[in-house]
């Protein structure tokens, strides 16, 4: 049942949040034979983050925000308006704290230590999303073509070896490569050759559109027996700190205000999650981390790129969808809002029309931003909390659509033992 017409109040597991990531996590509780309630705010799934994110499923993007040549970076770009990564300082305690934490994470052991973790959980991931596609039988403009990290200059080039390299040796094939092959791969930048310094490439890497990869495994869940709650608001738990145990969900939806019951209630509202369990001890670094996505029709083109790209100077990744080409990145730490910045929008547009001026019709691009839950390091919370049956799988932040899958099979199989590690 859907839309909150659904009477029934008692389940085994209640998801909340209708990403990618929650409802990988109800797919895989349906799959253990759980009883599944999903709730979200929107009328439908994946109408927030995973509306029109960049469309990559990208082990080789495992590398997080937080590394060595970040602080540098950061203070160049501090009064660049369109820096790749803004921060917009507010009177925001969490804000601060979570800078603060990004700093820690930037020394390179704890650099190197997270990408390894992040490359380990995405390979998991991506095996897993290409065995549902298989298993379920959709498409999601999906395309099995690899990807490409390009640098425009010999500094960056240099300076990505060595992830390269370390990537390698956890099972992430991610090959350094000169600009002949990179030609070779991807034709549309024959134009542009003597612009790139290198290149790397992984050919395991992949891309789709997130939306409705989301949409439609939530069709699957839902002929698998999930409840769907849609156009409901999660206003509080009925926690029980004495006994480590939330008790019921409250939620206000078509039906009113009501309580939700299930032995096992997993977080998923990405960066709604942090506040939402302030309240009752669960402390969770997570920060609006905003980006822009760029969608061009490209219907008569032939001269967009085939191959999925990532332009790490500016930190924009491109995916074609077929009919239309999908351009997005950049990250604005300025709290809550998803206000469009008309001047972001239009550096992402210059950028794709200076490098690919071919690509599409640009005259008809549209925008949109959303808002990333980002975590300093950026791994994501995936485990238990204080409260024995409050899970958590939120803080994924740029990474929802490569590690959805993966993470939320990781908490199903944790609710099915009646274990797993304690994280916030």
């Amino acid at each position: 049942m859907t839309n909150g017409v659904s009477e029934k109040s008692d389940f085994d597991v209640i998801v909340l949040g209708a990403g990618v990531v929650g409802i990988n996590t109800a797919y895989w509780n349906l799959r253990n034979g759980k009883s599944v309630c999903v709730v979200d705010r929107q009328p439908e799934a994946g109408l927030e983050t995973s509306f029109a994110n960049g469309g990559q499923v990208s082990v080789s993007h495992a590398e997080p925000w937080a590394n060595p040549s970040a602080p540098f970076k950061v203070m160049k770009w501090l009064f660049d308006s369109d820096a790749p990564l803004l921060f917009r300082p507010k009177a925001d305690i969490h804000q601060w704290l979570w800078i603060a934490q990004f700093l820690v994470d930037c020394m390179p052991h704890r650099a190197d230590r997270n990408t390894t973790q992040i490359v380990n959980m995405a390979l998991e991931s991506r095996k897993l999303i290409q065995q549902i596609r298989k298993d379920e039988g959709f498409h999601y403009d999906e395309r099995s073509k690899g990807i490409l990290h390009f640098y425009r200059s010999k500094a960056e080039f240099e300076a990505a070896i060595p992830v390269a390299e370390l990537m390698r040796k956890y099972k992430c094939d991610r090959q350094v490569i000169d600009v002949d092959k990179m030609v070779e791969i991807e034709p549309a930048f024959a134009d542009r050759r003597s612009d790139i310094a290198g290149a790397t490439f992984t050919a395991d890497d992949e891309s789709g559109d997130a939306l409705k990869y989301t949409q439609a495994l939530a069709k699957v869940c839902e002929k698998m027996g999930a409840t769907f709650l849609y156009g409901t608001q999660v206003t509080a738990l009925d926690a029980d700190r004495g006994a480590g145990k939330v008790n019921a969900v409250e939620v206000c939806g078509p039906q009113g205000y009501r309580k939700l019951h299930a032995r096992d209630i997993v977080m998923s509202l990405g960066c709604w999650s942090a506040p939402l369990l302030r309240p009752y001890g669960v402390r969770l670094n997570i920060y609006p981390a905003k980006g822009y996505s760029v969608t061009i029709p490209i219907e008569q083109s032939n001269a967009a790129p085939v191959t999925s790209l990532t332009d790490d100077e500016h930190k924009l990744v491109y995916s074609n969808f077929g009919d239309r080409l999908r351009v997005a990145g950049t990250a604005e730490l300025s709290g809550y809002t998803r206000n469009l910045d008309e001047g972001r929008c239009r550096a992402i547009l210059h950028n794709v029309q200076n490098l690919f001026p071919r690509a599409g019709d640009f005259s008809r691009a549209t925008f949109w931003s959303g808002l990333r839950p980002a975590t300093p390091s950026n791994i994501p919370y995936v485990g238990r909390t204080r409260y024995r049956n409050l899970w958590l799988n939120t803080g994924h932040g740029t990474l929802g659509w490569t590690l959805g899958a993966g993470t939320g099979h990781s908490v199903a199989s944790m609710i099915a033992a009646g274990d797993g590690p304690v994280v916030a």
